[in-house]
C-alpha cells in the first residue's frame, strides 16, 4: 500500500532545513505522499529511506518495454482496476505468431499480411506491435534462420518462444541489442534465461502451471536481481484466462502483492476455432492482458480486436478530438456547402467521410464541445447557436464562400432560428445521420 505522510515523515530527517521549499518536515511529507514533490528535492534524506521510498513509490504494475525506437512498445504501467477509476495508460500490443517450421515462401507471406495489418480509425493508426517466432522442434539452426529472416522483412519488436536457452542465446546473437521480448522461462530453466536476459538487457516472459508457481517463479527472477519480467497466463479458455488476469491484477492493485507486479501476456495462438480464438482475445484485452499472442492475419478477426483496443484505451474523462476549426474537404469553389458539427474525433471523421464520399467539395467547420457528440453537447450547453455562431466567425469560412448558408446536423434543428439571428447566416437543416450526407450534398445548391 501506499505510504501516508505521517509514515513518510518519520523516514525523513526530522530538520525542518526548509532546502526543500516546504517549511518543515511534515509539510514535505504530505505533498510527498500525494505526488506533489520528489524525495529528491530532499538532499539530507538518507540511503535507507530513499530505498524504502523509492520502493513504495514504484507503480504497483511495472512498466516494460520491449523492442527499440518508433516501434517500441510499453506494457504495464496500470494503476487502477476499472478504467472509469482514472483511465489505462498502455494498450495492450498485439502480437502475430509464426514458427520456424514455415517454408520461406510462406513465412514471407505471412510477413507482408503483417505488415498490411494497418488501420486508421478516427484519425489514429491502429497496427500489429510485434511478431512471435515460436520453436516447435529441437532445430535451434530452424530457429535462428526464422529470426534472421524475419528481422530482415519486418521492422516490429520479435518475441522469441522457446525453452531452448542454446537456441535463444543463438538468436540473440543475432537481434539481442533490438530488445525483443525473451518467452521462455520456466521452472527447469529461469536461472540460465534470466542470465540472458540480464546478459542482453531484454525483458523476459516467465510462465509456470497455476498461480502459485507463477508467483513463486516470479519471486525466484526477482530475487536473483531481475525485475524486466512479464507473467505469462497459465490458461488458455476464455474463462480460465479472465480469471487468472483479474486475480493478478487484484493482487497487484489492492494488494501491493509484488510477485504479481508486472505486465500479463496471454495466448490464443493456438486455438484452432477462429471466433473462440477471437472471443479470448476479446477478453484479454477487456480484462487486463498487456499483451496478446494471436495465430491469424485475417483482418476480420483482427480489425475488431483493434478498435476494441481502441476504445479500451481511451481515457474516459477526454475524448479523442479533433482541433475546433474549419476543415477543407475535396476541392471546394465559393459556391461550396459549409457544414458545422462537434469536434468529437468520431463525429468528424464519420461526418467527413462521408462528405469525401459524395465528391462534392465542402468546408466543415468543427466546434469545441469538449470532444463530445452532437446531442450530447447540445444537451450541455457546448453546441448551441452561441457556440457556432462563435466557430463561423472565428474560423473566418465567410471569407472563403460568396454565399452565407450553413448546414447544422437534422438532430439540433431547434438551434436554426436562434443562430439564423446572431450569425445573420441562413441555416439549413441537414440530415440526422452522417450516411444521409451524400444524397443531400448531391441536391445541394448555394442560390
Amino acid at each position: 500500500m501506499a505510504l501516508t505522510g505521517l509514515q513518510i515523515f518519520k523516514l525523513l530527517p526530522k530538520t525542518n532545513c526548509r532546502e526543500c521549499g516546504f517549511a518543515t518536515c511534515l509539510a514535505f511529507a504530505m505533498a510527498l505522499a500525494v505526488g506533489k514533490t520528489s524525495l529528491d528535492d530532499c538532499p539530507q534524506a538518507s540511503d535507507e529511506a530513499r530505498e524504502t521510498l523509492g520502493a513504495a513509490a514504484e507503480p504497483p504494475i511495472r512498466l516494460v518495454t520491449v523492442g527499440q525506437g518508433e516501434y517500441a512498445v510499453e506494457l504495464g504501467g496500470e494503476l487502477v482496476l476499472f478504467r472509469h477509476e482514472k483511465t489505462f495508460y498502455h494498450p495492450t500490443a498485439v502480437a502475430i505468431e509464426v514458427r520456424d517450421d514455415l517454408p520461406e515462401a510462406e513465412l514471407t507471406e505471412r510477413l507482408h499480411a503483417v505488415q498490411a495489418l494497418s488501420f486508421e480509425r478516427v484519425g489514429i493508426t491502429m497496427r500489429i506491435n510485434s511478431i512471435a517466432i515460436r520453436q516447435t522442434g529441437s532445430d535451434s539452426a530452424s530457429f535462428v534462420k526464422t529470426v534472421e529472416l524475419v528481422q530482415a522483412n519486418s521492422p516490429l519488436p520479435l518475441t522469441l518462444v522457446t525453452q531452448d536457452p542454446g537456441a535463444m542465446r543463438a538468436a540473440l546473437a543475432i537481434v539481442g541489442s533490438k530488445r525483443p521480448l525473451l518467452w521462455g522461462a520456466a521452472e527447469a530453466n529461469w536461472r540460465e534465461m534470466t542470465a540472458l536476459a540480464k546478459e542482453y538487457g531484454c525483458p523476459l516472459v516467465v510462465t509456470a502451471g497455476d498461480l502459485a508457481g507463477l508467483s513463486s517463479l516470479s519471486e525466484q527472477v526477482t530475487g536473483n536481481g531481475y525485475k524486466d519480467i512479464v507473467l505469462h497466463v497459465p490458461a488458455k479458455a476464455a474463462g480460465d484466462v479472465l480469471r487468472a488476469a483479474t486475480a493478478i491484477r487484484r493482487m497487484a492493485i489492492k494488494k501491493r502483492f509484488r510477485p504479481f507486479g508486472f505486465p500479463v501476456l496471454a495466448s490464443v495462438g493456438d486455438n484452432r476455432d477462429a471466433y473462440l480464438a477471437a472471443l479470448t482475445a476479446a477478453t484479454c484485452i477487456a480484462k487486463y492482458a498487456s499483451m496478446i499472442v494471436l495465430d491469424t492475419v485475417d483482418p476480420a478477426v483482427v480489425l475488431p480486436l483493434l478498435t476494441l483496443r481502441q476504445d479500451i484505451y481511451t481515457d474516459p474523462q477526454k475524448p479523442i478530438q479533433v482541433q475546433a476549426a474549419c476543415y477543407t474537404i475535396g476541392n471546394p469553389g465559393p459556391d461550396a456547402p459549409v457544414l458545422v458539427t462537434t469536434n468529437f474525433s468520431l463525429t468528424y471523421f464519420s461526418v467527413g467521410n462521408e462528405i469525401e464520399s459524395s465528391r462534392v467539395g465542402a468546408y466543415l467547420v468543427t466546434v469545441d464541445t469538449d470532444g463530445t457528440s452532437v446531442l450530447t453537447a447540445w444537451a450541455s450547453g457546448k453546441f448551441g447557436p452561441e457556440q457556432i455562431a462563435e466557430a463561423l466567425e472565428k474560423t473566418a469560412v465567410g471569407e472563403k464562400v460568396k454565399h452565407r448558408k450553413v448546414v447544422i446536423p437534422g438532430y439540433v434543428a431547434v438551434l436554426s432560428g436562434r443562430l439564423a439571428e446572431l450569425s445573420g447566416w441562413d441555416v439549413l437543416v441537414g440530415p440526422r445521420e452522417a450516411a444521409a450526407l451524400p444524397g443531400f450534398l448531391r441536391s445541394y445548391t448555394a442560390n
